[in-house]
């Protein structure tokens, strides 16, 4: 691996990974779960509907043309579910030799394995690991292994300062070029002239908060310990979901190796500052929404079908109802700095208060609950009016307020 001046690494061989064959097995999969079987069961449960009101009606005379109707969906419907299973089963085999190309080969690839990974990304990694993504420092594309040789060939220029930058739900770390036709840079390059180096990560965010935090933990801990020069900061910042990660990363305690040396530090001591951007610290409407929709399509047989397609989504969704409350407290020796955005230009406003950025309301995103008690009472805070959630990436007032915080 090969890398430029500014940290973009190159590789001399394909990026390892699953293939595009992968993909369309588990598309047939999908198609038999969710597609054919969910208009199969609703289907059934809407037939099994009239024909009892019928019977109810005639004395019974449906029952037999009902009977025949179940009986020729049911085969239908068993023979597209057999084929799709077939296909993926034939699928399978076939990416298992290695053929066809790579989903981290392009970015469009890797844009569909990340949105699948934050969708189902727990589920993959139990039955379709080798589509799940691993946690990775990320250069040109590629992962870094976080080791001496692997950090000094992604990172020649490194300093002591890192900004450790992770993306939300469903994203990869490609999403921190967005919108950097406002200005002309992004956060890393910005950040990256005021002397940090930045290091973009990846991560499934399907799997959940926690899980997704000791892991984060681990591999900052080899980070540091690896980097090619002493490191004296490192700075956290997280995009949504990944705000949530990085606090659950720091309620984790690093373990010492065996025979590690007296000046061993552990990488959370290391953290001066902690930024989130439209991080929904205390839940989101949406993920609670399709909670309970989920429950609620689940009471009658003719729409438990869409139930269970909600219920599909990953334990990364899920965490998301609540996201973390004071059983996951703040850095004590960190400064915080929260970025909410709101529709509307006024903070106040009522609509604003009430969607906040289409995703994350603003006393989420501030860490406030209902009562008025703050997970952050110290922290510093900054409410983007006129824009969504996917516009606090690259966003003027937040490089103005990132170029403070990290001076």
């Amino acid at each position: 691996m090969t890398a430029s001046p500014t940290g973009t690494a190159t590789a001399s061989h394909p990026a390892p990974g699953p293939t595009v064959l992968d993909a369309l097995s588990l598309l047939s999969q999908v198609a038999d779960e969710l597609g054919v079987r969910s208009v199969r069961d609703t289907h059934l449960a809407v037939t099994d509907r009239v024909h009892g009101l019928l019977d109810r009606v005639t004395g019974g005379t449906s029952a037999v043309p009902g009977a025949v109707h179940r009986g020729i969906a049911s085969a239908v419907y068993g023979g597209l579910g057999t084929g799709l299973r077939a296909a993926s089963t034939g699928l399978d085999r076939l990416a298992a030799t290695g053929v066809g190309p790579r989903l981290e080969d392009d970015p469009r690839g890797r844009f569909v394995s990340s949105a699948v990974n934050g969708l189902i990304g727990d589920k993959l990694l139990r039955e379709r690991p080798q589509m799940a993504i691993p946690m990775a420092v990320r250069a040109g594309g590629r992962d870094v292994e976080p080791d001496a040789a692997g950090l000094r060939a992604a990172f020649p220029a490194a300093t002591p300062r890192l900004v450790v930058l992770l993306h939300g739900l469903c994203e990869n770390e490609a999403y921190w070029q967005l919108h950097r036709e406002r200005t002309g840079t992004t956060y890393p390059e910005a950040l990256e002239a005021l002397g940090w180096t930045p290091v973009l990560l990846r991560v499934n965010t399907g799997l959940g908060l926690r899980e997704n935090g000791v892991a984060l933990t681990s591999l900052l801990q080899r980070v540091t310990e690896a980097w090619p020069v002493p490191v004296e900061r490192v700075a956290l910042v997280g995009h949504s979901m990944g705000g949530l990660v990085v606090r659950a990363s720091g309620a984790v305690a690093a373990e010492p190796p065996p025979g590690a040396p007296a000046s061993w530090t552990d990488w959370t001591s290391l953290v001066s500052d902690v930024v989130t951007l439209g991080t929904p610290h205390l839940g989101a409407p949406i993920a609670w929404g399709i909670g309970h929709g989920s429950r609620g399509l689940g009471l009658l047989p003719e729409t438990a079908a869409f139930g269970r397609i909600l219920d599909w989504r990953s334990a990364g969704v899920h965490d998301l109802v609540a996201g973390l409350t004071d059983d996951v407290p703040p850095l004590p020796h960190a400064r915080y700095h929260l970025v909410c955005a709101t529709l509307t230009a006024a903070r106040r406003h009522p609509v604003g208060n009430l969607v906040g950025d289409l995703l994350v309301r603003p006393r989420s995103a501030y860490g406030t609950d209902r009562s008025g008690r703050r997970l952050f009472p110290d922290a510093d805070v900054l409410h983007v009016g006129g824009t969504d959630h996917f516009g606090l990436l690259n966003h003027p007032r937040v490089h103005e307020a990132l170029a403070q915080w990290l001076a």
